[in-house]
């Protein structure tokens, strides 16, 4: 549900299922039923997607839409798309410790650190709290956020994912993630 209505967090989601009947009958909820915590639905959810039931429910409807002839062996296109990282642009700091045109100490709220006419990139900064995470931008003009890629493997005819990855930000990632998940196909 969060994925189909674009519901960016949990704590949204149980707001959701408050009040909107139509989330409560999805989920099996009557209207008098109270919804859950967003905090425990949080730690299922991280238990689910650690476990292995995840890549068998996947590996099962796979197997399902070849059993139906709803994959072809030679109509595929790889999409990615920039999914932003946890860490905040404050974590984004030199490697060397140099703080820059900001100066010292931080003072007063984060939001008192200006980064404009800093020069920050990905060679001369690293995330304090999500250093995996890059520096990238989905457009020209476009603001620079944390972010990494994933990239879905699709069967063009029917529109089945076959695949997907998550991988760190870069100009090549998506061509790679591309070959390496090709690469796994039958008869490749």
């Amino acid at each position: 549900m969060q994925a189909l209505y674009s519901i960016r967090s949990e704590r949204l989601l149980m707001e959701q299922l408050d009040y909107n009947l139509l989330f409560r009958w999805f989920v099996g909820l009557s209207m008098d039923d109270p919804v859950w915590d967003h905090s425990s639905f949080t730690k299922n959810r991280e238990r689910l997607l650690c476990s292995e039931i995840v890549v068998k429910l996947f590996a099962h409807i796979h197997k399902q839409a070849r059993q139906k002839v709803l994959l072809s062996d030679e109509h595929f296109t790889v999409d990615g798309t920039l999914i932003e990282a946890w860490a905040s642009q404050i974590s984004f700091q030199s490697k060397n410790g140099d703080r820059g045109a900001s100066g010292g100490e931080r003072v007063g709220r984060d939001t008192d650190i200006d980064f404009r006419g800093q020069k920050r990139s990905n060679e001369t900064h690293l995330s304090k709290t999500d250093p995996q995470a890059r520096l990238n931008r989905k457009a020209r003009g476009a603001e620079a956020r944390l972010t990494y890629m994933g990239h879905w493997l699709i069967e063009i005819r029917n529109g089945l994912v076959v695949d997907s990855a998550l991988t760190i930000s870069s100009g090549t990632a998506e061509r790679e993630a591309a070959l390496a998940m090709v690469e796994k196909l039958p008869g490749s």
